[in-house]
């Protein structure tokens, strides 16, 4: 019984890890990827929830795309111009119209107040337009 219990107490530990991991990801596109403007960029997130901006319920919080911009520290609040745009709305895709070149793109998970979660919830991949 009491080795049992230790199992059980290890496999609910063990589970408990892994359904609250916090992460972000592209669904579209891959890193290194050749594209076509406009393209599509679908984000993902696991382990928050999806919220929209002024929002500021816990684990909640919205996407940001970086294009050639440095990652964002976590409690900053990330800057809304051509290089940093804001999906406010909760919106979790959108197109994006780029000139040819070689692009460093940074999915930035933030609060409802626009604050950076920081590198915990960042991804960056490379993508060239032709």
């Amino acid at each position: 019984m009491k080795l049992r219990s230790l199992f059980l107490g290890a496999l609910i530990t063990f589970s408990s890890h892994f359904a609250f991991a916090q992460s972000v990801d592209f669904v579209e596109p891959k890193n290194g990827a050749t594209v076509t403007s406009p393209f599509k960029v679908v984000f993902a997130v696991s382990g928050m929830t999806i919220a929209p901006a002024g929002d500021m319920t816990t684990n909640t919080g919205h996407h940001h795309l970086l294009i050639n911009a440095e990652s964002i520290p976590s409690g900053v609040v990330i800057p809304m111009d051509e290089t940093h745009k804001h999906f406010g709305k909760g919106q979790t895709e959108t197109e994006v119209n780029l000139p040819p070149g070689k692009y460093k793109l940074t999915m930035q998970f933030a609060n409802g107040a626009h604050q950076s979660y920081g590198p915990k919830l960042e991804k960056s991949i490379e993508v060239a337009v032709k």
